[in-house]
């Protein structure tokens, strides 16, 4: 099936003109309407547009009695869906065509003897036929694309709202089993298994309320992490959990990892560090030092208690699987895990987790307030 000829209107008070345009660009391959005045040119472009057949393409000539080219132009220019149009002059000067591309004009010709003046015509037809065309795929695509977009963003949330609720339910069988078994151990593990999901369901969370699905600001992260922890061991023993913060952005993987590897020691220090019955505070503290001269940074993420310290012989307490799951965790990005006195050689030495590693420059950013 052949393309429909372009549908031309030309505005021109010179009859013996308009009637050999529209001869010469009909052997060109045009359809070509003319209209004698700017008002007839006007009527045209309504008319055809309310039976819907708009002209491609509307060519005004500048000289003409009563309403000319430029007045013409500008009434052309508040029509809804305005073709794109194509200014004549037979002036050669500059002010004219400035003024009439200025005015909205796609392009001028200007009026030349024999036949180059319709080449001219028919190849600016040409090419702003082109370029309105261009614009008219380039408009649908971002049309699709917004689309497109909308139409993932509504999956997106309806994914990540589905993982919440898959995490909340496997939080709370979790919690009924443990209510349920009567061994302290097993009860304690169960216990630290919840925890380990909330904190995956804490990222998950500020992925599906923000839209941004690469990054996680580290410092509110871990401050309503802090907070759930500080619920959550409270409810078995009096602990306050406390987080200093840099505003960094990381990514998700890599902020799930910090949240993991922060979950681990909170909970060693909240379970190990004081007595049952006593209160105790655990700072968790995050410090970003970057950018290095290659763009990395220099994360040290640290949680510190007031409590008795590590045991005299070094060994790990418990069953050591959250020391084991910070070492798998973190192993690929050449972390290192180091624990210290905070008071060495006092009654309340206290203890430093210190788990320092290194950013690549894609791992994170500052973020404004930086």
């Amino acid at each position: 099936m052949s393309a429909p000829h372009p549908r031309i209107l030309y505005i021109d008070d010179d009859e013996g003109l308009r009637r050999l345009v529209a001869r010469v660009l009909a052997r060109k391959g045009y359809t070509v309407t003319t209209a004698a005045s700017g008002d007839e040119g006007l009527a045209c472009v309504s008319a055809r547009a309310a039976a819907g057949e708009p002209f491609d393409l509307v060519a005004v000539d500048h000289y003409m009695p009563g309403r000319d080219g430029l007045s013409t132009l500008e009434a052309l220019r508040v029509l809804p869906d305005c073709p794109p149009v194509v200014y004549v002059t037979g002036s050669e000067e500059s002010r004219i065509a400035v003024a009439a591309l200025k005015a909205g004009a796609q392009d001028y010709v200007v009026k030349a003897v024999g036949d180059d003046f319709f080449d001219l015509l028919s190849q600016s037809f040409d090419q702003v036929l082109e370029a309105a065309a261009l614009r008219r795929a380039r408009d649908r695509a971002e049309q699709d694309l917004l689309a497109s977009n909308a139409r993932l963003e509504v999956l997106l949330r309806e994914v990540n709202h589905r993982v919440a609720n898959n995490l909340q339910m496997v939080m709370a069988f979790v919690s009924m089993q443990a209510r349920s078994v009567a061994d302290e151990a097993a009860r304690d593990a169960l216990h630290r298994a919840h925890q380990r999901i909330a904190t995956i369901a804490q990222v998950n969370r500020r992925l599906y309320t923000t839209n941004d699905v690469e990054f996680v600001a580290i410092d509110e992260y871990l401050e309503a992490l802090a907070a759930d922890m500080g619920e959550a061991w409270s409810s078995q023993r009096p602990r306050d959990v406390r987080v200093s913060a840099d505003a960094v952005r990381l990514k998700t993987d890599l902020a799930v990892t910090i949240g993991l590897a922060a979950n681990e020691l909170i909970g060693n220090a909240c379970k190990y560090a004081y007595p049952p019955d006593a209160d105790g505070a655990v700072d968790l503290t995050v410090r970003c030092h970057g950018p290095q001269d290659d763009g990395s940074a220099i994360l040290t993420l640290t949680v510190e208690d007031k409590g008795c310290g590590m045991p005299a012989d070094g060994l790990v307490q418990g069953t050591g699987l959250g020391t084991r799951l910070i070492d798998a965790l973190t192993r690929s990005r050449g972390a290192v895990l180091a624990h210290t006195p905070v008071h060495p050689g006092t009654a309340t030495p206290g203890t430093r987790a210190s788990l320092t590693m290194t950013l690549s420059p894609d791992d994170w950013s500052a973020t404004a307030e930086d």
